[in-house]
């Protein structure tokens, strides 16, 4: 089966889509570009359909180039057969392949190999057929002084080996191995003698034992992390007895002599060297299965902050807070330039309210301030209630802003080349301020692992961390546009066809020629030829453009059909813009084409209706409780308004206004059973929770979005419990028959 033809079956898609989709991929397009502009040729698949094409086919790309590697070599080693040709050519995974490459690895010095140097190979040979001879007399044949075999145990124990090796490397067996690992394995995690102290805080894990089937991924990743700080040993593994009954199965054919020196070598095959082996694939295996769901949920959460609603265009006051060395105040005007920045010290231990005050509202009047972001760390709401006390005029926004990150951009080199003669702390709180703004415009500047939004970033696979978020951010840059005359060299990097370099060109071009009047001028800047114009051009807007399309997702490439469309309707584009009933008139099977089929001709109508029209949600302020501003505040069952700041596997933390988020474990998310956190809260989401715990001395607060369920009967309570104790009586393995699946697996591999 070809490469596209196997993607198609696993995706349930045609092949001639696959085949197109790679055709665009390996002539260069982006996964953007080709979900949203090249429909037509993809039947309509989307980014995520895009992207997951994108990465099966370089997965067996590169497994077919492994492949020939293997042939290569065996060939060369002239042991190559048609069958073992076949079997190779056949491999679905890396895994099956390097079991078939196995037995002809170059390998170092075994026991095996010191074995068959000594000339006992044929002995092995021998007993792996298992007939009735005189093991001890055929031994005695190949007893050998000079070549190190003194006895017939030591004849014996060298074709053991050699068959201990042969039992390793049976492409067949290992796979029946493989498979009983990841059934049936249990996981366990010890804490290392003397180290019980230091390891406090996996505690948890110090006697932990739990099936491979069932660990999830953050509980997996916080054992490995354990184990590799040196404080937990951690073990995967399943019954042994089952293990080596799989083996016998395979090998023993007879019960005599010869049989039970197989069966004593694959034991020996077993213990010392498939468990070990078969483990730490296992190990690979489940930390990538571990990997992808903690990337997957990293970038889930990675998405819902870049597409966080934005205040928009206004003249904003950006506050980063702090006691000792007060709140650093800045103005940005409505582009976000900075125009003036102060010191404040509001709050203890100075605590001078009025000069600060003052200050504030000078500076409110002078820049006609809109807008006051304030930063939500350390005297976070301490600022925040100064401001309001300020009595400012009921128009200007006051909000508190998720400052993670903030302190990563402002000593980075992105701050540095924006503001060369300002300090850090300054830096800082543009960034707030820019973020109440656009927060995808800002975060873009900061690397997406210090954002603060990511489950065991640190401890994933860090180049299938960074494929994975680069998606996100490029996906989300895109989906939302960007505006050409205003953006930084970092958003348009993101943007499709375009990168660093080409990306730094057009800022360049931008300072030295002035705004863009149109997209057509883009092919004036330096290293951007036509097909990065063809990647890059429908995602870029200009505002106040003389062709409204310009400020549109309409692509240039359908500049015509939207003229034809406003010929015939005897209009002007903007006239199309503008009224509703033009558009209603329009049939657009009539501007169907072999280039232009009707999903872009539909994408382009909903363009005219609302050109460049931002995806994201509106802007909501969230006040926190009053009086409530330190963990020592909280009390259980106080119910408090909060803001979602991180989702994982196991819940969703709350910030709550008290300068440490709360967890709602997943249990407590919803009345009804929750299997993915993600389907009930986003990041950002203003929530209520109700506070169950508060553990002070650790820092750790539990709560609540469950509603307060109505009392159940006693006398409801005993039935339903009568009830459950006959189910399980009817049905005593919830997980399944287990006598039904022994039964199968022995009819499978033998009783």
């Amino acid at each position: 089966m070809k490469h596209e033809e196997k993607i198609a079956h696993e995706l349930g898609v045609k092949t001639h889509q696959v085949q197109a989709t790679v055709q665009l991929l390996d002539d260069g397009a982006t996964v953007p570009f080709i979900s949203r502009y090249r429909k037509e040729v993809t039947g309509s698949l989307d980014d995520v359909q895009v992207t997951a094409i994108r990465d099966r086919i370089q997965q067996l790309r590169d497994l077919h180039t492994r492949s020939e590697a293997i042939l290569k070599s065996i060939r060369e080693q002239e042991k190559l057969t048609p069958d073992l040709e076949n079997k190779i050519m056949k491999a679905e995974t890396m895994s099956i392949l390097e079991d078939l490459y196995l037995p002809y690895r170059p390998k170092r010095k075994t026991r095996a190999s010191v074995a068959m140097e000594k000339g006992l190979e044929p002995l092995a040979v021998m007993l792996l057929k298992q007939t009735n001879i005189d093991i001890s007399l055929e031994a005695a044949n190949y007893i050998d002084e000079p070549k190190g075999v003194m006895s017939e145990e030591d004849a014996l124990q060298g074709a053991r080996d050699i068959i201990a090796e042969m039992i390793n490397e049976d492409a067949e067996s290992r796979q029946k191995i493989r498979d009983l690992f990841m059934r049936k394995s249990t996981v366990s995690s010890r804490v290392i003698k003397g180290k019980e102290e230091q390891a406090a805080k996996y505690k948890d894990y110090f006697e932990w034992d739990e099936s491979i089937a069932k660990i999830p991924s953050h509980r997996l990743l916080a054992i490995r992390r354990g184990e590799k700080e040196l404080f937990l040993s951690l073990t995967i593994e399943p019954n042994e007895e089952e293990a080596i009954q799989i083996l016998s199965q395979q090998f023993l054919i007879a019960r005599n002599e010869a049989s039970k020196q197989i069966e004593i070598a694959l034991k020996d095959s077993y213990k010392r060297l498939m468990k070990v082996s078969i483990e730490t694939e296992v190990r690979m295996a489940t930390k990538k299965k571990a990997d992808e769901e903690a990337i997957r949920v990293f970038a889930e959460n990675l998405k819902q902050l870049l597409m966080g609603a934005p205040l928009g265009q206004k003249a904003v006051m950006a506050i980063d807070p702090g006691f000792r060395t007060g709140c650093k105040v800045v103005c940005l005007d409505k582009q976000g330039k900075l125009l003036e920045f102060i010191a404040i010290y509001p709050n203890e231990p100075r605590k001078d309210i009025s000069r600060s005050g003052e200050a504030v509202k000078r500076l409110v009047e002078k820049h006609q301030i809109e807008a006051i972001a304030i930063g939500n760390g350390t005297a976070g709401r301490e600022t925040e209630k100064f401001v309001k006390d300020l009595d400012l005029s009921k128009d200007i926004i006051v909000a508190m802003v998720n400052e993670n990150g903030a302190s990563i951009y402002s000593a980075s080199e992105v701050a540095r080349e924006e503001f060369p003669n300002e300090d850090v702390t300054v830096r800082g709180a543009v960034s707030i301020g820019r973020r109440m703004v656009d927060p995808l415009a800002e975060l873009v500047k900061i690397d997406a692992k210090s954002i603060g939004v990511g489950q065991y970033q640190h401890d994933v696979d860090q180049n299938a961390l960074k494929q994975s978020l680069d998606d996100v951010v490029m996906g989300c840059v895109n989906n939302v546009g960007v505006e050409l005359n205003t953006a930084s060299k970092q958003l348009l990097t993101y943007v499709s066809g375009l990168g660093p370099q080409i990306a730094g060109n057009i800022v360049k071009y931008r300072n030295e020629n002035g705004p863009f009047k149109s997209r057509e001028a883009l092919k004036k800047v330096p290293r951007l030829g036509d097909k990065a114009f063809e990647q890059a051009a429908g995602f870029l807007r200009i505002n106040d453009a003389k062709n409204p399309l310009d400020m549109s997702a309409v692509h240039p490439e359908r500049y015509e059909t939207v003229a034809l469309m406003a010929r015939d309707a005897k209009a002007t584009i903007q006239d199309l813009i503008n009224r509703q009933e033009l558009r209603k008139q329009i049939n657009l099977n009539q501007y169907v084409s072999n280039e232009v089929g009707l999903p872009t001709l539909k994408d382009i109508l909903a363009e005219l209706d609302r050109p460049g029209r931002d995806p994201r949600d509106q802007f909501e302020v969230v006040a926190f409780a009053e009086g409530v501003n330190e963990i020592t505040d909280l009390k259980v069952n106080m119910s408090l308004t909060g803001i979602v700041t991180n989702i994982t596997k196991f819940g969703a933390f709350v910030d709550i206004g008290v300068h440490q988020d709360g967890l709602v474990h997943i249990s407590h998310l919803s009345n009804s059973f929750v299997a993915d956190p993600t389907q009930v809260v986003k990041l950002g989401q203003k929530v209520t929770v109700r506070v169950m715990e508060v553990d002070i001395p650790r820092k750790r607060i539990s709560l609540s979005m469950k509603t307060e369920a109505p009392q159940v009967k006693r006398s409801e309570k005993r039935k339903q419990k009568l009830e459950s104790k006959s189910k399980l009586k009817e049905n005593p393995n919830p997980d399944g028959d287990l006598q039904a699946s022994l039964a199968m697996l022995k009819g499978k591999f033998g009783s």
